[in-house]
């Protein structure tokens, strides 16, 4: 079928085209995007930070309606409304193990542009396009997708806020309640105000911690964190950061989280940490930062953890639940939100790049 897509060629440039979309094959679901968020990841794969094959398709916060499904799917079928997370193999040990969010094979699956038996859903006048970005590629009136990965949610609940559950704010929320656990009454210090960030204040909130600390250099997303549930906020361009961290916490936190890929803002994370304290630092950073950690810092039980999609190695659960703590008024993300038209996909980044927008969603259907 004939489907509008965004596809980027490799000069950091975006444009909506029109390409050619596979019918579904056996296991594969085709879905009608409504909007999608997005993320971080897709920017840096844009522009070449993180490495993907061109001309390509991104787009990986998906939210949309099951259009068609293959004949050996059996958890979705036509009309139900989806929001189309992550893959992953469901072959190798860590997704034996269901730790799924750790897949082996997490670069090709999601990064490599094609499905896992090299082919490409997307084609143009008989040319390959990649797809199959996260198993989706969802920058796109139409997407195929998998079992795996397309998460069927409640039809009361605003399909075109959806989207950002799927990477950003699952994330966030899932770094601090599925990889950090933070405990109630205990402290937690998070570096970066975006979506991501803001996200884990409010599952911290949700958590139960008794001081949930902010550091940003934005004023306004300060005040954000704030009305989401901070109890103290820092803004990095007029304070030290670590210097404030351990007075307001009597000599460390419990728990921190890096979401801004800052190298000084990451040893910050690490620096700050209480004896027996934890630190995540989140994937989407440039792969050749490197920070320094010190062997003394982790002393006293100290210790500091990669995480990648929050951890959430059971999306087709974590999602449903952001989305019913949505619909209560206790995960309020709409706050976060801007959206756009499709067509605005350039303006969209050039909003999320300086700032001005926390978490874009584009509005495929209009």
């Amino acid at each position: 079928m004939k489907i509008r897509a965004a596809v980027a060629r490799g000069d950091k440039k975006i444009g909506i085209e029109s390409v050619d979309l596979d019918a579904p094959r056996h296991t594969e679901i085709l879905v009608r995007l409504v909007a999608v968020g997005l993320c971080h990841t897709d920017v840096s794969a844009l522009e070449g930070v993180l490495p993907v094959p061109f001309p390509i398709v991104l787009g990986h916060e998906g939210a949309g309606v099951v259009e068609a499904v293959g004949e050996s799917v059996t958890g979705v079928s036509a009309g139900d409304h989806v929001v189309v997370t992550y893959d992953y193999c469901g072959g190798c040990s860590t997704c034996e193990e269901h730790k799924f969010a750790n897949c082996h094979n997490v670069g090709p699956m999601n990064f490599g542009g094609s499905r896992p038996d090299g082919t490409s859903p997307l084609s143009q006048n008989g040319m390959m396009i990649h797809g199959s970005f996260f198993g989706q590629s969802s920058f796109a009136s139409y997407a195929l997708c998998t079992e795996r990965n397309v998460i069927k949610v409640r039809k009361d609940a605003p399909l075109e806020m959806l989207g950002p559950l799927a990477c950003g704010l699952q994330t966030g929320a899932g770094a601090v309640l599925n990889a950090l656990k933070v405990e109630r009454d205990s402290s937690f210090a998070v570096f970066g105000a975006g979506a991501v960030g803001l996200s884990a204040v409010m599952a911290a909130k949700r958590a139960g911690a008794k001081q949930i600390i902010v550091v940003d250099v934005v004023e306004s997303r300060l005040t954000l964190a704030l009305e989401l549930g901070a109890t103290n906020v820092i803004d990095a361009r007029n304070s030290d950061a670590l210097k404030e961290i351990l007075l307001l916490s009597n000599g460390g936190v419990n728990f921190s989280l890096d979401t801004s890929g800052v190298v000084q803002a990451m040893e910050q994370a690490v620096a700050c940490l209480a004896p027996c304290g934890s630190c995540g630092l989140l994937a989407g950073v440039d792969p050749a930062t490197a920070i320094r950690i010190y062997p003394f810092q982790l002393l006293n039980g100290r210790s500091v953890r990669g995480i990648i999609e929050g951890e959430t190695h059971d999306p087709g659960t974590f999602i449903p639940a952001m989305v019913d703590w949505f619909m209560n008024g206790e995960f309020p993300f709409d706050k976060l939100v801007r959206f756009y038209s499709f067509d605005e996909i350039q303006s969209a980044i050039a909003d999320s790049k300086s700032g001005h927008a926390i978490k874009p969603i584009l509005r495929i259907d209009g």
